[in-house]
Order: structure tokens, then sequence, then C-alpha cells
């Protein structure tokens, strides 16, 4: 069976074998008294591990070949520094012989993963992609505004950490998000885009290019970012917010971020409020100019890339059959309206 394969049998299918190669990887960590409880399951699959000692974990089994191992313990080495310098990240569980992952393989699933372990944080999900934002986090705009000097934090630490030798991230560069073989798919070539949506994505693709080439890689503005900041992956507890899942993270622009918190508001009665909320936050912490919040078009639009192409290389998935129709929506009114506007205005992101 091959890993695409894998990803065309029924979730459950999927996983009852996830679940035993977690009960596999736990042995790394000296574990074999507890059983795990499968918490998400998309294309990586976290399971919670607790046991009677108050011992409360989250195990992540990779997807096959998304990293290098080199990649993941870059994302790891990353993840323990901001937690040693107090950012509100999860804490990493080395396993037994000190390894920050391990590779586990079971009949069943096609090619060993690997496999890493962290603290669990108590904390609710700001939302989800599917349902949207959560009707339980409270004063919005207080939690916006965290999540922003979050977002800073991060930034900030990134701007001054020396990292470790070896170190490797992708990068969400001119490359990364509008070259020929982007990292998250060609995202032109989805096969649910007719031809005058193909037509508009090749043209805005163009025109986002080379507004990026003109905008440069300033150290202000460029550095390593979380890159996934959707709702899922921000936790709050009693007004306090924390970043998990660090999978996508690597070199690219801060507004990147600033984009992904904000995109899914647009055109909402809530989006004046959260971009506010963000963007305040994000000042209490760390510079952000108004020259370049004006690129922030150029931004949604490249955050919208990513998407588009996530559903066109993950189309085996079920999350991108229910998600496909609004991402389509969504990018081709962006691309309107960027290509309208003239594309990005000039200055540095």
């Amino acid at each position: 069976m091959t890993d695409s394969d894998f990803y065309k049998i029924s979730i459950n299918a999927r996983a009852a074998r996830m679940e035993r190669l977690a009960v596999q990887a736990l042995k790394s960590w000296g574990i074999a008294d507890c059983q795990p409880k499968l918490i998400k399951i998309r294309e990586n699959a976290v399971f919670r591990v607790t046991r009677a000692d108050g011992f409360d974990a989250a195990l992540r089994i990779h997807r096959y070949n998304y990293h290098s191992d080199a990649a993941l313990q870059s994302e790891l080495s990353w993840m323990r520094a901001l937690r040693q310098d107090g950012i509100n990240v999860p804490a990493i569980i080395p396993s037994s012989s000190g390894e920050l992952f391990v590779t586990a393989g079971v009949d069943g699933v096609p090619e060993p993963r690997q496999v890493d372990m962290v603290k669990w944080l108590d904390g609710a999900p700001l939302g989800s992609i599917e349902d949207g934002l959560s009707d339980t986090i409270g004063d919005i705009t207080h939690a916006f505004t965290q999540v922003g000097r979050l977002v800073a934090q991060l930034h900030n630490h990134a701007a001054r950490w020396q990292r470790p030798e070896g170190f490797v991230r992708h990068a969400w560069d001119t490359d990364g998000l509008t070259g020929e073989d982007p990292l998250w798919g060609k995202f032109w070539e989805f096969p649910g885009l007719n031809k005058e949506q193909k037509r508009l994505m090749e043209k805005a693709r163009i025109t986002a290019r080379r507004a990026l080439v003109r905008i440069g890689q300033a150290d202000q503005t460029y550095g390593l970012i979380h890159a996934d900041f959707n709702f899922d992956n921000i936790l709050i507890r009693d007004g306090r917010v924390m970043a998990i899942d660090f999978d996508d993270c690597g070199a690219g622009w801060h507004l990147f971020d600033l984009a992904t918190i904000s995109i899914l508001f647009l055109g909402t009665e809530l989006y004046d409020m959260v971009q506010r909320a963000v963007i305040d936050g994000y000042r209490q912490e760390r510079p952000l100019t108004d020259e370049t919040l004006r690129l922030m078009p150029l931004f949604y639009l490249l955050r919208a890339f990513t998407y588009l192409g996530w559903v066109h290389t993950r189309n085996e998935t079920q999350t991108a059959q229910e998600i496909a129709p609004v991402i389509v929506t969504m990018v081709c009114e962006l691309a309107e309206q960027y290509m309208r506007a003239g594309g990005a205005p000039e200055g540095q992101a």
C-alpha cells in the first residue's frame, strides 16, 4: 500500500492502524500501560496519552515524507528553545534514549513514521477550519490581542535565536509561495478551477511573484515563522493563549503569519475587530509600520494560494474535499480584488 492509497481508506480504518502504531511508538518512551486516545487525524495523527500517575502528553505521528529527519529535528529544537524562553508552546518530551523524535512502523501503515511527544497543554482551540471560531473563547478583542502578542514574541525570539548547526527548514519565500513548485502544491492546476479561474490564478501568481521580488527580505519583516496560525493551532485558557503544531514553520515574511490569523474573518462582521486586536497586540511586542500593513492584501492572496495548493495535493482527504469549494471562491475573489487594485504597493515587508 502506498501513502496515497492509505489516505483513500476510511478514516476509521486509518485511525485504527495509527492507534496500533502509536502503541508501538510509546515503547520508545518506556510507556506500555496506557491506551492512547485519538484527538485528531488529518495529515498527522495526534493522540492523547494519559496515565494514573498524572502523566499527560500529546503524541504526534507524522505524514510520511513531509519532513526530513533534519527538518523535524530543527522544528523541535526551535520549539524547545521557545519554551525555555518562557513562550507559551508545548514542552518537548524526549524519548527514553534522549531523542526528540523516534521512527516507528507497523503492518498496515505504509513506511515507518516519525513520532514525537510533547506535554499536553490544557486549553481549548480558538475554533476549527471546518466550524470556524468557537463561541466559548469569551472576550474576542482580548483573545486576539493576546494572539498578536504571541506571534510577535515568536518573531522576536527567532530574530535573536542562534540556530543550532544543521538547522534546516523549508522557506515560504518567493519560490515557496509562487514558484514553479510551491511548498503546498501547484494551486493553479487544481482541477476544480474552470478555465477562466485557472487563467486568473496564473496571472495573479505572476503579479504576486513580482511584488515579492520588489519587497525583498528585510530582517525586520522576514525570518522564522510559524506559518500555520489557524484556529486549531491556537489554544486559549483563562485568557492565556498558546501556540501548537509547528509542522509548517520555516523562513518567511512576518505578514504571512498575520494574514493566516485574519484571512478567515474576511467579509465577516468580526474582521475589523479581530484585525485591530491582532495588530495592537503585535505592536505591544514588536514594531509594525503602517507601510508594511498596506501589503496585507498581497499576503491574504498568498495565504489563499497555499490553501488552494493544499486541497489540490491532498484531495484524497475528506477535509480537502469538504473545504475545496469555499477555498476556490475565496482565492478567486482575493485574486480579482488584488489584480483590480494593480498589485501590492511599493514597500518592504
